[in-house]
């Protein structure tokens, strides 16, 4: 081994940085910390021991047979979890390339569809028109998916960029429901937005922020039954910003509730009525949030609704 290697090898912050995990998760500094815990076991062990046991000897021996057994759980437990950090960094490596290698091709099918369905080839019959539109929403499905397995593969290595800058969170949303104007017509929901007079601008990524009210509000629509209505509310609360979303669909089961931020997690409900989705958004949304310094929560009631909240540092 190479000094240089070894030298990486002990430099803790970059190994750190290497598998995507904060300090206190780290293997290396984890191994750290069992080795100060080694070291004051071994100085416990020779304290009592010299109090106890006549033979100077002895002591020495039981306090080294201690440090040993310590030593030797600690390597064990530490190279463990070294083994589960480079699978879990290996396994975000490979969704990320799978995913930007999946987005061009996805992207030419698209093109490809949309160019068909516009007739510049030649006449499509009505029919051919249909399976056109099918093959357009499910390469729109999948473009979606891959883009969410790539936000997580950026987020879990710690890879996802953040340019703050000063906005209009109230625009924001505005701007996002008129986006979803006709998605929302289509489910035959109304939206309603009372934002508080007067807030100030926000100092954060616009970006990521975006995609944090985007599948709040387009899971407050699809998961709608029969007419609806979403309501959205902003406020301005001591130093932060307090966003929360109501809609009146089919709420989450008790049982699952727990479940919610977890990765590819789908209520039971949700599954009975087929309705679409990958069960990344509120992971994703999540873990955005915390990572711009604020917090996110719901609560619900199962055929009665949901409403989902999330609160950031105006600042």
């Amino acid at each position: 081994m190479t000094f240089k290697k070894i030298s990486s090898q002990l430099n803790i912050f970059a190994q750190c940085k290497k598998f995507g995990l904060p300090l206190w998760q780290c293997p290396q500094f984890l191994f750290l910390i069992m080795g100060i815990i080694i070291i004051g076991s071994i100085v416990t062990s020779y304290a009592i021991g010299i109090r106890y046991i006549e033979d100077p000897e002895m002591v020495a021996l039981v306090s080294l047979l201690i440090a040993l057994i310590l030593f030797v759980i600690a390597f064990t437990i530490t190279r463990s979890f070294e083994r589960l950090a480079e699978a879990n960094r290996m396994k975000s490596e490979f969704i990320s390339i799978v995913s930007h290698q999946l987005r061009s091709p996805l992207s030419n099918l698209r093109w490809a569809i949309e160019l068909l369905i516009s007739g510049r080839l030649g006449k499509i019959e009505e029919q051919q028109t249909e399976y056109f539109k099918i093959l357009k929403e499910n390469s729109h499905r999948m473009e979606e998916l891959v883009q969410n397995l790539l936000i997580v593969s950026r987020i879990e290595t710690a890879a996802l960029p953040s340019k703050k800058q000063e906005f209009s969170l109230e625009d924001l949303i505005r701007e996002l429901i008129k986006e979803f104007e006709l998605f929302a017509k289509a489910s035959n929901v109304e939206i309603f937005f009372e934002p508080q007079v007067n807030l100030p601008k926000i100092f954060t990524d616009p970006s990521q922020i975006k995609l944090v009210v985007e599948n709040l509000l387009d899971n407050a629509i699809r998961y709608v039954k029969e007419k609806g209505k979403v309501l959205i509310k902003l406020e301005e609360r001591g130093q932060n910003f307090y966003f929360e979303i109501k809609d009146n669909g089919v709420g989450i089961p008790k049982d699952d509730q727990k479940y919610i931020f977890q990765k590819f997690f789908r209520s039971e409900n949700v599954m009975r009525y087929q309705t679409q989705g990958s069960g990344l958004g509120l992971y994703i949304s999540k873990a955005i949030t915390e990572k711009l310094g604020g917090k996110i929560g719901f609560k619900s009631q199962e055929g009665v609704g949901s409403t989902f909240w999330f609160t950031l540092p105006i600042k």
